[in-house]
């Protein structure tokens, strides 16, 4: 295990928490940016990895990238989702409305209307506001971070997704006045059109399906590096307010995890509409929801 993915692990996993990084340095004993350093991948003892979890309430075991990690904060598992597509040269997306990285930054514009809009007023509110802006930050850092590397990803979005982010707009469910609401709306249309545009013309290393028939049971992703693959399970679609905890991600090296994710994947994949079949089957659904 190296330490720079400790150090990413114990990020995802202080965001996780809720606590702030004062409060998780006083109570270890050590300064802020001591903490710091230990999240950007500086040696850390074993002693203080007992620790750490002890506050973070997670096991050691997790923190050392052994066994299944969890998150139910949108906000934290953009963060972990981050650290793990550093590491990946391959990548496999299952269900959504969307390929994420491949979004356009009009997409995340409408995000960060919708989850500001939503917030109500309150002592509360500044916090979820920052809150807002790190998951934005996560999400940027995210696209970033796949037009330098270019990985290759292979993503099968559902129709079901597509219909209702047609028909609700991007962030669907939060409350906004109606001017957001349409904007989200059109977001979603326009977006529906940059798949649609993707999926036929197919740029080298991405290709998106679209799957027509029973939709994906849950979001989930197959990460793979050269030392390792992830499979993350459940996972928390891009959109969901950073605010809410509707669902738990789970992330798991495992390898029988992995073989049997792949295996679906594949499944998926053959089975999806692609290329002008695709993108043909996405401008009729814009055509009759959008």
């Amino acid at each position: 295990m190296k330490f720079a993915d400790i150090g990413q692990q114990l990020r995802a996993y202080r965001m996780e928490s809720g606590m702030r990084a004062e409060e998780i340095a006083a109570r270890l004993g050590v300064s802020r940016a001591a903490l710091y350093r230990y999240e950007k991948g500086e040696v850390i003892k074993l002693e203080t990895i007992r620790r750490l979890a002890e506050l973070l309430k997670v096991s050691p075991l997790s923190l050392l990238g052994i066994g299944i990690e969890y998150f139910a904060r949108p906000s934290a598992f953009q963060e972990r989702l981050r650290g793990l597509e550093e590491q990946s040269d391959q990548i496999l997306m299952i269900g959504g409305a969307v390929c994420y990285q491949v979004t356009t930054d009009a997409y995340d514009g409408a995000l960060a209307e919708a989850w500001t809009q939503a917030i109500p007023a309150g002592a509360e509110k500044a916090a979820q506001i920052s809150l807002v802006e790190q998951t934005l930050g996560a999400l940027a850092a995210r696209k970033r971070l796949y037009q330098q590397k270019r990985p290759a990803i292979i993503a099968v979005l559902s129709e079901g997704a597509v219909v209702r982010a047609l028909q609700e707009g991007v962030a669907a469910g939060l409350p906004g006045p109606e001017a957001t609401r349409s904007r989200c709306r059109e977001a979603a249309r326009r977006e529906a059109e940059n798949m649609a545009h993707l999926m036929e013309s197919v740029p080298i290393g991405l290709q998106i399906g679209l799957a027509t028939g029973p939709e994906p049971s849950a979001c989930f992703m197959l990460l793979r590096g050269r030392e390792r693959a992830h499979v993350v399970t459940s996972a928390i679609p891009v959109e969901t307010s950073p605010v809410a905890v509707t669902g738990v991600a789970g992330i798991t090296a495992a390898e029988e995890a992995v073989n049997v994710y792949q295996r679906v994947a594949e499944t998926l994949w053959r089975d999806a509409a692609k290329g002008a079949a695709a993108a043909q089957r996405m401008r009729e659904l814009i055509v009759r929801y959008g």
